[in-house]
C-alpha cells in the first residue's frame, strides 16, 4: 500500500540507513592504529599562541607547562592574546614568560576574532616561524606535543588536529561524560578516518597549522565554530586535516550540566552557520574533483541535520506502532539482525576505547550515564538550529588550576611511556 507521506518518509529512511552504515563501518578502523615512523630531529620553528579571556585562574599553569615541553627552547615563542580581558591574565602571562599582547574590541567578540587579530601581527615580525600551534588558556599539553607536530610537519602535513585529553575526568558527572565523549571521538572518528585517508576537523585547541598555508588563504575563520570553518575552507583547496594521536593536549571539560548545555549550544549553532554556507561549494568541488575527502566532509557537516532527521523519524516510528501512516522499509533494506549489532555496537565502542585508554575506574561507573550525555544532543541541536544566525559568543569560566603532573596523576597515568621517553631522548641529542 503507499501511502501519501511514503514520498518524505522514504527518502528519509533511505538517508537514515545510510548515515548509520557509513558511520559505523569508519568507526570499526579506529580500532586499531598503523605503525608510524617518526621524525625524531627537531626542524620546525613554532608560535605558540594561546587565546585567552579573563583566564587569570589557569593561565599560569599553561605558561609554565609550555616552557618545558620536551622541545629546544630557541625554537618556539610562546604568545598570548589577552582579549577583552579586566581581569590578571595579561600579567600572569608575563610573569610566567610569555609574549603578551592585549586585543580590546567590544564589537569583534570571540576566538576567531582574536586568533585573526594575532596572526596579522605575528606575520609582521622579523621572525618567520614554521607554523602556529594553537591552545586555550584552560589547556595542559603533553611534552612531546611540539615533537609529534614537527614530524608531521616534516612529513609534509599541513593542518593537524592533537589528541583532546580531559583534565578534569574525575570533577563531576558531567565532566566524566563529557570526557568519555571525547575520548570516544578521538579514537572511533579521528583516528578512524585518518587511518583510511579521509580528513579530519580541527578541535579548536592543540591544533598546527603551517604557516605556509596561513599566508596563502588567510584565516577568515570567525564564526562561532572557528576551527570547523577553517577545516572546511582549507578542505575546500584539497588540504585536509590530519590527525596527531600522540600530540596530546587536557583540556578542561564543563563541571555542571548548563556549562556543557550552553557549550555544545553554541557549537550547534556554529555547525549549521558553517554548513549552510560550505556545503554547496563542497558539494561541486567534491564532484568536479571526484575528491572523496571534501564529500566525506559534507557528511561531518550535514551530522546535525541527520540528528534531527533520525529523532523525527523515531517519534514517527511511535506514531506508525498505532496507525501505520507510511511505508517502514528500514528493516527491508537491512534486517533487524543487523540493526541489533549496530544498537549493541553504540555501547561496545566507548568500553572499547575506555579499555584501550586504561581509563580511569570513575569513567566505567560514568558510561553508564553517557546514553544520557548523548540524547540530551537533541534538543541542544534542535535550538542550535533556530539560533543558527546569531553569533553571540559565550564564555566558558575555567576555575581547574592543575599543573601538568596533578593531571598525569589524578588520571592513573604514567608521565611518560617508554616509547615517549625514548622518542624525547633522540629527538633533544
Amino acid at each position: 500500500m503507499i501511502h501519501l507521506l511514503d514520498y518524505i518518509m522514504i527518502p528519509i529512511q533511505l538517508i537514515i540507513v545510510f548515515f548509520t552504515l557509513y558511520y559505523f563501518v569508519i568507526a570499526f578502523f579506529g580500532i586499531f592504529r598503523s605503525p608510524e615512523r617518526k621524525i625524531l630531529i627537531p626542524k620546525k620553528t613554532f608560535a605558540v599562541i594561546v587565546a585567552a579571556h579573563n583566564e587569570e585562574n589557569v593561565i599560569g599553569q599553561l605558561i609554565e607547562n609550555l616552557t618545558v615541553l620536551n622541545y629546544p627552547r630557541e625554537m618556539f615563542d610562546i604568545f598570548v592574546v589577552a582579549d577583552n580581558c579586566n581581569d590578571r591574565t595579561a600579567s600572569i602571562a608575563r610573569a610566567n614568560g610569555a609574549l603578551v599582547h592585549e586585543r580590546f574590541n567590544t564589537e569583534q567578540k570571540g576566538k576567531g576574532f582574536a586568533l585573526e587579530w594575532m596572526f596579522a601581527k605575528l606575520f609582521r615580525l622579523k621572525r618567520n616561524y614554521d607554523a602556529v600551534v594553537i591552545f586555550d588558556a584552560d589547556n595542559l599539553v603533553h611534552p612531546n606535543f611540539l615533537l609529534e607536530m614537527n614530524s608531521r610537519l616534516c612529513k609534509g602535513e599541513k593542518v593537524i588536529q592533537g589528541y583532546l585529553d580531559s583534565k578534569n575526568p574525575n570533577d563531576t558527572w558531567i565532566s566524566g561524560v563529557f570526557s568519555i565523549s571525547f575520548w570516544v571521538v578521538n579514537h572511533i572518528w579521528h583516528l578512524a578516518k585518518y587511518n583510511i585517508g579521509l580528513s579530519s576537523v580541527l578541535g579548536g585547541t592543540g591544533m598546527c597549522i603551517s604557516t605556509e598555508i596561513l599566508r596563502k588563504f588567510g584565516w577568515g575563520a570567525t564564526c562561532l565554530t572557528e576551527d570547523m570553518e577553517f577545516s572546511m575552507k582549507v578542505l575546500l583547496k584539497g588540504i585536509p586535516t590530519t590527525w596527531a594521536h600522540e600530540a596530546i593536549v587536557y583540556d578542561e571539560k564543563p563541571l555542571t550540566f548548563m556549562q556543557s548545555w550552553h557549550q555544545r549550544k553554541r557549537w550547534a549553532q556554529g555547525h549549521f552557520d558553517v554548513a549552510s554556507r560550505y556545503m554547496s561549494s563542497m558539494l561541486f568541488e567534491g564532484i568536479r574533483t571526484r575528491d572523496i575527502r571534501i564529500l566525506d566532509g559534507i557528511m561531518h557537516l550535514c551530522q546535525p541535520y541527520f540528528l534531527l532527521l533520525s529523532t523525527t523519524f523515531v517519534l514517527a516510528s511511535y506514531i506508525y506502532n498505532f496507525y501505520p501512516f507510511y511505508t517502514n522499509i528500514v528493516y527491508k533494506i537491512l534486517p533487524l539482525e543487523v540493526w541489533s549489532v549496530i544498537a549493541i555496537g553504540q555501547y561496545i565502542f566507548p568500553m572499547i576505547v575506555l579499555a584501550k585508554i586504561q581509563a580511569p575506574v570513575k569513567s566505567w561507573l560514568y558510561l553508564i550515564l553517557y546514553p544520557l550525555f548523548v540524547y540530551s544532543w537533541i534538543p541542544i541541536t534542535v535550538i542550535g538550529y533556530f539560533y543558527r544566525n546569531q553569533r553571540i559568543w559565550s564564555h566558558t569560566v575555567h576555575t581547574r588550576n592543575l599543573s601538568y603532573n596533578d593531571v598525569v596523576f589524578s588520571n592513573n597515568q604514567a608521565e611518560f611511556s617508554e616509547k615517549d621517553a625514548l622518542f624525547s631522548k633522540q629527538a633533544l641529542k
